[in-house]
């Protein structure tokens, strides 16, 4: 097993790439631009990802349900409000590297499968979804900021689900694979971080 994760984590490592998820800034102003914008850079991926295995993992719970919604919904309530404050210029300190910590962290959370109250839970996306919406704001000026941040919202819902969706069908019959897949997602962050 440990040979399997050894070779796991070294392929991750080996494939993943840089943090770039951010498009050339002339590229943005478009709908579909807010919605490839997310898919571009593995640090959003794994994360937005990672926040929906957690879900569905807190979701296991007894009376814990609420998870599968309110945990997502606070990550992109919380980015929507990240990016109108880096669209209206607002600065925030150590975006890149709150990004790259989310996803170790949210790698982590999953990888121990922490069952935290779901408030506690959904404020902890919340801290790292406010960098995530002022990294999706932060180059882009004011022109189609509307159509842009409604796109980069749908695609994180989206990977938020297909996380949620994933989480649930392979718990119900391997939730330790649940837990490589937090572990593996925590490798990747650190590659990301020092690669």
């Amino acid at each position: 097993m440990f040979r399997r994760l050894s070779l796991a984590a070294i392929m991750s490592a080996a494939t993943a790439a840089p943090a770039l998820a951010h498009l050339d800034p002339q590229a943005h102003g478009s709908f579909m631009a807010g919605v490839s914008h997310p898919l571009f850079g593995a640090d959003h991926i794994l994360a937005m990802v990672a926040v929906g295995l957690w879900a569905s993992q807190i979701a296991s719970g007894a009376g814990r349900r609420s998870a599968l919604w309110a945990v997502p919904a606070a990550f992109v309530g919380t980015m929507a409000l990240g990016y109108a404050g880096a669209v209206a210029g607002l600065g925030l300190p150590f975006v890149e590297p709150a990004i790259l910590a989310s996803v170790v962290a949210l790698g982590l959370l999953v990888a121990m499968a922490a069952r935290l109250p779901v408030a506690a839970s959904a404020a902890v996306v919340g801290i790292f979804a406010l960098f995530h919406g002022h990294a999706h704001g932060g180059e882009l000026g004011s022109a189609g900021a509307l159509q842009f941040g409604i796109g980069f919202v749908v695609a994180t819902a989206l990977l938020h689900t297909g996380g949620i969706v994933l989480g649930l069908g392979i718990g119900r019959f391997a939730p330790v694979a649940t837990r490589i897949i937090g572990a593996l997602t925590a490798l990747a962050g650190l590659s990301l971080a020092f690669g």
